[in-house]
């Protein structure tokens, strides 16, 4: 049994506070004055603990084009450049690249991530084999995966390990086909279970979905019913009012990824008319190769710096509502309801911020400050699943420069 004490904890009510934090195996088991006895005291020496980062939309797996098919648009990035790449990959090639992108996640303070990619074996492995909490889903489109795979990994990933889970899933309106679409919709009825999808990310990908249907992206993958038990959209860029009423309807969730939409030129979205509307909101890095960084508090502080420019209005998109997008709402988006707050009987997947940075100082808003000030620096713990795997900034239990080495090699195969 692990007992934080002498620190601040961020309470499930968002509040600061001091109390003592226990726990015990993979679970919070008791808050403040306790008579259970710890084997391990973690000083936290004034600091913050409080619950983690999800990163709700990725593709862990791409650390292999970072900066390597950069200052591109979209579709002339993802033709010319990752789609031949990704041709080459093997289910070994995903395993490295996958426990490199887990590194920096721990080094954001990410304990989880939904996770959009292909060889489900090789990165569930990869997964439990570094200690790495992921939701998967398919990136099935007309030329990878088929609907009876997509059936099969959603069986067998619910039922992988405790680390893994599994949401169904495609690729993009302008990928798959309207039949593919329609199996898609079929199992999610089957299941009762909501679908995820790339929406509405570019003004050219909106137009092409009228184009061909007659209606936006929103209102096709809402009449094709794969919003009928929740779901979401990553990215959510281009999307018109109606789109946003089917949002609140089917509390379709909006994927914020600001890092990746400013990288690529695709928009920004309408974070602050999400907020007043009260639409479901998570955040999410995207892939490393169109970010570049797997960093949260970079994404926090540009959704709430792009809502004040877009919205010519400095009291658009409040700090605190960003702070619980990256933590609660991205957490309860990937379904990881037992990992969202810091309370009894939920998951230990705990980060620790270091206050006595100066980028922390002085003390007045320790939230506003996380997301306006905070940065990687910050983190000094990071904990998933009752097990810390890096604390005082140095990984442990983890071969770091083997999953350099191991990615490096990986790379220069691809591009060679």
């Amino acid at each position: 049994m692990i007992k934080f004490t002498n620190g601040l904890i961020l309470d499930k009510n968002f509040n600061i506070v001091e109390k003592d934090v226990y726990v015990d195996s993979n679970k919070i088991v008791a808050l403040g004055d306790s008579d259970l006895k710890a084997d391990t005291v973690y000083d936290l020496k004034g600091n913050l603990l409080m619950p983690s980062f999800k990163n709700a939309h990725t593709h862990s797996a791409m650390t292999f084009a970072r900066t390597l098919a950069d200052d591109l648009p979209l579709h002339e990035w993802l033709n010319n450049m990752i789609f031949p790449m990704e041709a080459k990959m093997t289910g070994e090639d995903i395993y490295c690249l996958s426990q490199l992108a887990f590194a920096e996640y721990l080094t954001s303070g990410i304990t989880a991530c939904f996770d959009m990619y292909y060889s489900p074996e090789e990165y569930a492995n990869a997964c439990v084999d570094f200690g790495f909490r992921s939701v998967m889903t398919s990136g099935l489109n007309n030329f990878k995966e088929n609907i009876s795979l997509l059936e099969d990994y959603y069986k067998r990933y619910n039922s992988f390990d405790s680390l893994v889970s599994y949401k169904l899933g495609f690729h993009a309106e302008y990928t798959t086909s309207f039949e593919l679409m329609q199996s898609v919709a079929k199992l999610a009825e089957k299941y009762e279970a909501p679908v995820f999808v790339h929406s509405s990310e570019t003004k050219s990908e909106v137009e092409g979905c009228i184009e061909r249907y007659g209606k936006t992206p929103t209102a096709l993958f809402n009449e094709l019913g794969f919003f009928n038990y929740g779901g979401g959209g990553y990215h959510s860029v281009w999307v018109n009012d109606d789109d946003i009423e089917i949002y609140k309807e089917k509390g379709v969730w909006a994927i914020i990824n600001s890092g990746s939409n400013a990288k690529l030129a695709s928009g920004i979205a309408p974070v602050q008319k999400f907020i007043d509307k009260g639409i479901n909101l998570a955040i999410g890095t995207d892939g490393p190769s169109s970010n570049n960084a797997l960093d949260m508090f970079r994404e926090m502080s540009l959704t709430c710096f792009l809502q004040k420019l877009d919205n010519n209005d400095a009291a658009a998109c409040d700090a605190d509502e960003v702070l619980k997008m990256a933590t609660v709402g991205s957490a309860k988006c990937m379904g990881l309801d037992d990992c969202d707050v810091i309370d009894v009987g939920k998951k230990a997947d705990l980060i620790v911020i270091d206050l006595q940075r100066p980028n922390m100082q002085p003390i007045n808003n320790i939230t506003k400050n996380l997301v306006y000030s905070g940065s990687k620096e910050n983190v000094l713990m990071t904990m998933i699943d009752g097990k810390i795997l890096y604390d005082n900034r140095e990984f442990k239990g983890i071969d770091i420069e083997k999953i350099y080495k191991n990615a490096q090699a990986v790379t220069d195969r691809l591009k060679g």
